[in-house]
């Protein structure tokens, strides 16, 4: 089955909010109120949800924790995926700060950089080795995704060590466009392109203009 990106970005999402309903209390959802908090449509809800295998009840709706753990089974992989971080400048820490015991299954195992100052220490609960020791650390600890915080001018030459020691996942925060096996698949996030948007956006003011997500 061919999964868009889109669709996994979205359920992902639903897990989130589906969290912040068990800690309100509640323990019954329907497609409707996740259609509300997350910019879909109750339809577009049902449809995400199918791909799953997860149905409510027209009465009822969703058993909250039955679907966060459907959710779990098909997003997650059932043993864990490791992940490592490459470049603990200030938005790295600030990611291992935020993702430090957040997702079991999807651990920052690893931290690199060049800098001698911050090697050989622990940041944020995670120990940061120089990025010449990264093929033989890959393979030990098994990661498979990759997180890239590091200036554009060595971005490439980085991404390509990532995906020679066996990752098959970046996500990257550098502003340039990598240039990867197809067998690699990665996501960029560019904030002062994301800003621009924003910032277009906003000047115009347009009333009814959509909320800009990826759903």
């Amino acid at each position: 089955m061919n999964i868009s990106d889109k669709t996994i970005g979205r359920l992902s999402l639903y897990r989130r909010l589906l969290y912040r309903f068990t800690a309100e209390g509640r323990t019954n959802v329907y497609s409707h109120q996740i259609a509300a908090m997350s910019g879909a449509t109750p339809a577009q809800v049902r449809r995400d949800l199918m791909v799953i295998g997860y149905s409510g009840s027209p009465n009822r709706g969703y058993r909250i924790d039955d679907l966060i753990s459907s959710i779990g089974e098909f997003l997650d992989d059932p043993s864990g995926q490791n992940v490592t971080l490459v470049g603990v400048g200030n938005l790295g820490r600030a990611i291992l700060a935020y993702f430090a015991g957040r997702r079991p299954k999807l651990a920052i195992v690893a931290a690199f950089d060049i800098v001698p100052d911050k090697v050989n220490r622990t940041i944020h609960g995670c120990h940061c080795y120089p990025m010449e020791e990264f093929p033989a650390i890959a393979k030990r600890e098994n990661i498979t995704v990759g997180i890239l915080t590091v200036p554009a001018d060595v971005a490439q030459s980085a991404a390509q060590m990532l995906a020679e020691s066996g990752v098959r996942g970046i996500l990257n925060f550098a502003p340039v466009v990598l240039t990867l096996p197809p067998t690699v698949y990665v996501q960029d996030v560019d904030m002062v392109m994301t800003l621009e948007r924003v910032a277009y956006f906003a000047r115009k003011n347009i009333p009814d203009m959509k909320r800009g997500t990826q759903l």
